[in-house]
């Protein structure tokens, strides 16, 4: 069992945990993740590991409630146990120098982003980062992704801070201005796509990470297939992150609405 250390929130619904794993911090790399469960017969959930600190041998993760297990997470408290967390999991971010990277982050997909923001810079880039969200409150770790990066980009769909507009916007003032090298986008399905075809219009390539179509972390389930290069691959382990001009992002966005039905009804059905 794991121990929560901290706990703060960025909005009512998305949270910020400080885990107690030892080992863990000590042998993960930017872009693994973790595979969560709370109680003993709990839901396993899949959470990208947003930072991490070897000295006081903790993780962090970043929740948004989207139902029932989240939920339980969220509600656990300073000094609670999580039941099982187990990592690292998935294929590493390859970190190499090559030139100038634009990292684009929507909503929470910004807290898998910010550890391989601060490996790209560590290993010589530079370093544009665009942050989205639909308001301010939900544009997150703009500090921590600014101490890491040459410039930061904020857009937001309401104009409440930042610029008003998509994350695309963002990335296009940037493309217009100077050469990307590489681009990374991590985010909702649609925003990725969306990130994905406007850098295939100027062959830049672009890595899209998606942790947020795991289930159960293993590849059995096969929840998690994504057609890649015309071929079947698991995110959880052959990924999580692809060459996003590769990806079928329709075929993986038609089956992501597959179960929201059943799900809003679990989750009214134990709010009761």
């Amino acid at each position: 069992m794991n121990k929560i250390l901290a706990k703060s929130y960025f909005s009512e619904r998305v949270v910020r945990l400080e885990v107690e794993a030892p080992l863990i911090a000590k042998s993960r790399k930017p872009g693994n993740f973790v595979i969560v469960r709370v109680g003993e017969k709990g839901e396993r959930m899949p959470l990208t590991i947003a930072d991490a600190d070897v000295e006081r041998g903790s993780i962090t993760l970043v929740v948004q409630v989207m139902g029932v297990s989240s939920r339980k997470l969220c509600a656990l408290e300073v000094g609670d146990y999580i039941t099982d967390v187990v990592g690292p999991l998935g294929k590493p971010t390859h970190i190499d120098k090559v030139g100038t990277v634009l990292a684009c982050g929507g909503g929470v997909g910004v807290a898998p982003l910010l550890p391989i923001i601060k490996a790209f810079k560590a290993a010589g880039n530079r370093v544009v980062s665009v942050l989205a969200g639909r308001t301010k409150e939900l544009v997150i770790l703009e500090a921590e992704v600014r101490a890491s990066s040459d410039e930061v980009i904020i857009m937001t769909d309401d104009g409440s801070y930042g610029k008003k507009g998509l994350v695309t916007e963002g990335m296009e003032e940037v493309i217009r201005r100077e050469k990307v090298d590489l681009a990374v986008t991590i985010g909702p399905a649609i925003m990725m796509k969306f990130c994905e075809k406007l850098t295939r219009q100027h062959d830049i390539p672009t890595i899209a990470s998606l942790n947020a179509i795991m289930v159960d972390g293993t590849g059995m389930c096969g929840a998690c297939r994504v057609t890649v290069g015309g071929k079947t691959r698991f995110t959880c382990v052959d990924g999580p992150e692809f060459d996003a001009h590769q990806i079928d992002f329709d075929e993986m966005l038609s089956r992501l609405g597959a179960f929201k039905t059943e799900e809003t009804e679990k989750l009214h059905v134990n709010e009761k």
